[in-house]
């Protein structure tokens, strides 16, 4: 690169798997000397990294690439002009990776496209990609009107059909996230055929990293002050059933690598959580589930989206695990690990599904009783099964059993957390609550597809609260632990608190001790 005066920013959109690309690319950045901002209006070129999984993700990647077009647009030069056009505009991720021929005749105002696959690559792209912003500004100077240039110089794509990028230990990395926890992206990719999903046409097939360069990626994380590894993927459960196919050389202990790589995980000197992420329910194992119920620093925390519970929409949707098998597992946690929090997350108004249907799935909810609950409305992604399936329900219908099912979420909830009152846990210290979340203490959580909000009980919060997580709450998707003001805190630190208070999704509390945490953690 040999302008190393470049501004760069980035707006990282979606999940925790695409975080992980958005620090992988910063990372490639950061190798060539390139400055990184945080504010888009001052960068000489903007990252948008966007997610494609649902309409709603498709709408906000597509908003954000359009206004960052209308700021460019508004920008002044050194005599106060206005319309200079300078900003170099990237996009890459699952959106062109899933359209990389209709998206660049929809969006001429973007340089470049690139693709889930191009990470490295970013900084050849980047001047491609302002080379060809270069071009377009030339034409400025004779169009003033660019929609009137009768042809603009086309956007540089880069997208490879078939991804098979898979990042290791010694890709550089910039991290987003607090030191304090780190997601950890273990594999890439989907074997799974749900009608509904796009994300194997877009992540390509199931390839996993070698347990060693993962663990020597856990240690080096520990080593640098990390509490919480939340090990993701698209399927972690999965993780490893290629890597014997591929006749790699593996540990002759390791029968299940999952199991393996928490137990050795376990084993790394250091006091912090590990967390499994986006697991899903037919690769759950006996093993497993033992695993994390003997390692003390293994959260007792179960994320298994289940999408649904009706056999007829589970058949519609091919998810491959019945519910027999489904209600098996769920008895199997609970028998194994009485206290494990569950988490999952259900799509309704799937094509076909009748208010029986959803009354099956509702009575199903109150039943369990789960800890953590979200729910998607069903929005039909080109190029699956399910978007031609007959039976469509209508928005409003979808809205409606969307927000009942959120009710009957919010109540058990908030039973779940009265339970607690009284009780003492560990929890994680994040930071001091800030000023724009005191409004009813409410923040909207896109990816769980909830909103936390006041029960409007008695304490009010300040600022001298701090915002902390126990072990039953993942980081960006679920509820948080409010902590009374104490003197000596540290973000990142573990403390024992008592729980004095609850909202539906929130607890507040009160600290008890720091000292010993894992010692007295509850099985």
């Amino acid at each position: 690169m040999n302008d190393n005066h470049v501004k760069v920013a980035l707006i990282s959109l979606g999940c925790a798997k695409n975080l992980v690309d958005s620090e992988i690319m910063l990372g490639s950045l950061l190798r060539c000397g390139l400055e990184l901002t945080t504010v888009p209006e001052d960068a000489d070129v903007l990252l948008i990294n966007t997610c494609s999984f649902i309409q709603a993700a498709q709408e906000e990647s597509i908003n954000t690439i359009l206004q960052a077009d209308c700021r460019r647009g508004n920008e002044e030069d050194e005599e106060g002009e206005k319309g200079r056009q300078s900003q170099t505009i990237i996009v890459t991720g699952c959106l062109p990776q899933r359209f990389p021929e209709e998206l660049p005749g929809l969006m001429p105002e973007v340089d470049a496209f690139m693709g889930v696959d191009k990470l490295e690559e970013i900084p050849q792209i980047l001047q491609k990609a302002m080379e060809r912003r270069r071009q377009v500004q030339g034409l400025q100077q004779i169009y003033p009107d660019l929609s009137k240039c009768p042809e603009l110089p086309p956007a540089y794509v880069s997208v490879s059909s078939h991804p098979t990028y898979l990042h290791n230990s010694k890709t550089l990395r910039l991290d987003l996230t607090p030191r304090y926890f780190k997601y950890l992206k273990i594999a890439e990719g989907c074997n799974h055929a749900c009608s509904f999903c796009a994300i194997p046409q877009i992540r390509g097939s199931y390839r996993s990293r070698l347990p060693e360069d993962i663990l020597r990626e856990v240690r080096a994380a520990v080593k640098n002050g990390c509490r919480e590894i939340n090990l993701i993927s698209q399927d972690t459960t999965r993780y490893g059933s290629d890597l014997s196919r591929k006749k790699v050389k593996l540990p002759t202990e390791a029968k299940n690598l999952m199991t393996y790589l928490v137990r050795k995980m376990n084993g790394i000197h250091g006091e912090f959580w590990i967390r499994l992420l986006y697991t899903h329910p037919a690769h759950w194992t006996n093993e497993l589930i033992e695993a994390i119920a003997d390692c003390r620093k293994a959260v007792k925390y179960f994320d298994i989206p289940l999408q649904h519970i009706h056999p007829t929409i589970l058949e519609k949707m091919d998810r491959r695990t019945p519910e027999k098998k489904i209600r098996s597992l769920l008895d199997k946690i609970r028998d194994i690990i009485p206290l494990a929090t569950i988490r999952t997350t259900f799509i309704v108004g799937f094509p076909g599904e009748t208010e029986e249907h959803f009354n099956y799935l509702l009575d199903f909810v109150r039943e369990q009783k789960f800890q953590k609950v979200g729910v998607f409305a069903y929005s039909p992604q080109v190029g699956t099964r399910a978007a031609l399936l007959p039976g469509r329900v209508t928005e409003a219908v979808k809205r409606r059993r969307l927000e009942k099912l959120m009710e009957v979420q919010r109540q058990i909830s908030f039973q779940e957390h009265q339970s607690w009152i009284g009780k003492e846990l560990p929890v994680l210290v994040e930071r001091p609550l800030r000023a724009e979340e005191l409004a009813g203490v409410q923040v909207l959580t896109g990816e769980s597809g909830k909103t936390r909000g006041s029960t409007h009980r008695s304490i009010e919060l300040d600022q001298s609260w701090w915002v902390c997580r126990s072990g039953g709450d993942a980081p960006d998707v679920d509820g948080r632990v409010y902590l009374k003001q104490k003197e000596g805190l540290k973000e990142g630190e573990f403390i024992r608190v008592k729980v004095i208070d609850c909202r539906e999704y929130d607890l507040l509390a009160e600290a008890v001790s720091e000292e010993g945490y894992l010692e007295r953690i509850q099985t």
